[in-house]
């Protein structure tokens, strides 16, 4: 299987029949415009409240990556982060394949596949390095860098077993449909919580990942004296006397 890039080279990590969950970074409190999502190459719908499906749709090309999807795709997102009613995005493919290459799935914050997914790092067969991210992501997604070492200088498959046994994947479910109804009900139940909570929650670990113990805490401390004048800690403090859900609360938009 094999995708273009911008310069229509092969993209690296494949991923047949899998998804991945997005929770977005938003980048200012924005009121909700009139977002429309109509794409050559993705397709966007309305999952569950607060939950988009970007779905790449070329499923006659094993949904390549060609020139209008790189385009599509960074312009997509951009208004995803301009939709404060989005909370979360189910990334999936169209079809019996996720993508024919990508590094897309090492930017994703939680990554589920089917039984009979696999996944290769495949540049080396074709005389190039993987240049989009993988070489830079997975070591600190698997955590073994000799496993990492061995897919990108082998271009071997990695089935989902192994996906899930190194941390690459969390969940493997039966087949697609069984895998998108567990991704939307996950996305939905994280949907339902504040968003500033959640945000403040992926801004840190993302922070905490690039740094030390001691600067993790420090930019937590911080994070924290401002995100603690926010409504959502009492209207969740007053949900939980009250014995209600999350999904019963009206939390502040970003």
């Amino acid at each position: 299987m094999s995708g273009p890039m911008a310069q229509l080279i092969r993209r690296n990590l494949r991923f047949s029949k899998a998804f991945s969950l997005s929770f977005r970074m938003m980048s200012s409190q924005q009121e909700k415009a009139d977002v429309s999502y109509t794409y050559e190459t993705l397709k966007v719908t309305q999952a569950r409240d607060k939950v988009l499906h970007v779905e790449l749709n070329r499923p006659e090309k094993r949904n390549a990556m060609n020139q209008a999807f790189w385009r599509e795709m960074v312009e997509c997102f951009n208004k995803i982060a301009q939709d404060s009613d989005c909370h979360a995005v189910v990334l999936s493919g169209a079809g019996k394949v996720f993508t024919a290459g990508v590094d897309l799935i090492t930017a994703c914050d939680i990554r589920y596949c089917t039984q009979d997914a696999f996944i290769s790092v495949k540049e080396v067969d074709i005389g190039m390095a993987a240049d989009v991210g993988t070489l830079q992501r997975l070591p600190r997604i698997i955590g073994n860098q000799s496993l990492v070492n061995e897919l990108t200088f082998t271009a071997r498959k990695m089935m989902s077993e192994e996906a899930q046994s190194s941390g690459l994947v969390s969940r493997v479910f039966e087949d697609k449909e069984a895998m998108l109804k567990g991704a939307f009900e996950v996305a939905s139940e994280i949907a339902s919580k504040s968003p500033l909570a959640v945000q403040g929650s992926k801004v840190n670990l993302v922070y905490s990942r690039n740094h030390s113990v001691p600067e993790g805490l420090n930019y937590m401390a911080t994070w924290n004296m401002s995100m603690l004048q926010t409504e959502d800690l009492m209207k969740s403090a007053m949900a939980a006397m009250e014995k209600k859900t999350p999904r019963d609360v009206v939390y502040s938009k970003l």
